[in-house]
């Protein structure tokens, strides 16, 4: 995986590309934007470590966000290639995910801190199950 400028490991991390419908009036991608790049790397994340969110909820588990925070660095703009990566870690119930969008050359695009938490059948669970699928990627 990737090692940046400032020597962050990161889990996980896949390229993207920014298509020209995610450019507001300024020609620079809508800051709305980032977090669909970050839910998708998240997503994808997941179907590495072996499921889908798909299958989690078959089983009734539901990863859902309790709070993003995002910090916008320099803006990305239509044809721009970027990696976006992340690294989790577990704080009881919570799994937190330090999510960067990075140019090729390793400057920042964004940074965001990720909470989600687990919940099986509708109610808030430990995140058990969450913790058994990431653990690999936790270490």
């Amino acid at each position: 995986m990737p090692i940046l400028k400032d020597n962050k490991k990161y889990c996980f991390a896949m390229e993207m590309v920014v298509r020209d419908y995610e450019i507001d009036s300024q020609g620079i991608v809508n800051n709305a934007v980032y977090l669909h790049y970050m839910e998708h790397t998240r997503h994808s994340f997941c179907a590495e470590a072996g499921t889908s969110f798909g299958e989690l909820q078959k089983r009734g588990i539901d990863p859902v966000v309790r709070r993003i925070e995002v910090e916008y660095l320099s803006s990305l703009r239509v044809g721009d290639r970027f990696i976006s990566c992340l690294r989790v870690q577990r704080k009881g119930a919570r799994f937190i995910f330090q999510q960067d969008i990075v140019f090729p050359n390793g400057e920042y695009a964004a940074r965001g801190t990720v909470t989600v938490v687990s919940i099986k059948d509708g109610r808030l669970t430990r995140g058990n199950e969450l913790a058994e699928l990431f653990d690999a990627y936790m270490k």
